[in-house]
């Protein structure tokens, strides 16, 4: 199952984080990566239930990455999963921020209809 129209491949980590987010809160599932639902005992009876949700909220994650960032994480579970994306691509780089604000600061509407000069801004 696709939850995100566009699977993450490196770029644009914190919309695809963003749209994450509201898919598993939205499916009542964001406690498997954020650490409120810590699995249970193999002998408990809820063990096979939450190992399942686990597992669905996990291919929920590799349906959303591209083959390469998929391939780097297919054998860890949902929080692992989430904690090694953060991790890898949640830092901010600087000099790719650096260009970002001078491009931003010499951006100008020109010709551009309102809406256009509006995206591009955003």
């Amino acid at each position: 199952m696709t939850l995100v129209n566009a699977a993450f491949d490196d770029k644009g980590f914190q919309g695809w984080r963003r749209l994450m987010l509201i898919v598993l809160s939205a499916k009542n599932k964001i406690e498997f990566i954020n650490g409120a639902c810590p699995p249970p005992a193999v002998t408990s009876k809820e063990y096979k239930p939450c190992s399942r949700c686990n597992d669905m909220v996990t291919s929920w994650f590799l349906n959303s990455l591209s083959k390469g960032i998929g391939d780097n994480v297919i054998y860890s579970k949902s929080a692992d999963i989430w904690t090694t994306l953060e991790h890898r691509f949640g830092q901010s780089n600087g000099a790719k921020l650096y260009h970002s604000r001078k491009e931003l600061s010499r951006l100008t509407q020109g010709i551009n209809d309102i809406a256009t000069y509006f995206t591009k801004l955003k």
